[in-house]
């Protein structure tokens, strides 16, 4: 386990993302213009939504929703949005933070990007995919063959 792995909640990671964003934008002029930022607040609402299901999801289970201890995860929710996306809390942060990318309209943005999807991969969700084949075996990994982790 790394030092990392599973220290920063992945609303922290991408707050900070969007942070960083906004103040690399404020370097170079934008591009903006409204039918742009009308896709940008699409995409932050889809962000929304997939997280919101995702949250929904949990609760129905009677699961927690946690992500800094996937060890107490007391049921694998395999079913709705968790039938296409393995992660759809962090997808949806990233389609916020897309939205975000777009609506600053400044091409630096978009690099935080694939920070932000590497660091969750290898702090956030590498760490959580262990504890859950740990807990759930079989039914977790046969789960992961079938379902791709973000999209």
């Amino acid at each position: 386990m790394n030092r990392l792995d599973l220290k920063i909640p992945p609303v922290v990671t991408g707050a900070v993302t969007a942070i960083g964003m906004w103040l690399v934008s404020r370097t170079l002029p934008t591009l903006a213009f409204a039918p742009l930022r009308v896709v940008a607040a699409g995409l932050g609402l889809v962000g929304v939504a997939i997280t919101a299901l995702a949250v929904l999801s949990f609760w129905r289970a009677r699961t927690t929703v946690n992500p800094m201890k996937p060890s107490s995860t007391s049921f694998l929710v395999t079913s709705g949005i968790y039938g296409f996306t393995r992660n759809p809390m962090y997808l949806g942060m990233l389609f916020v933070l897309v939205g975000w990318a777009l609506y600053l309209a400044n091409v630096l943005a978009f690099l935080f990007l694939p920070t932000f999807i590497l660091y969750m991969n290898r702090f956030q969700i590498e760490p959580e995919e262990r504890a859950l084949t740990s807990l759930f075996g079989r039914e977790f990994v046969e789960y992961a063959s079938q379902v791709r982790r973000w999209m």
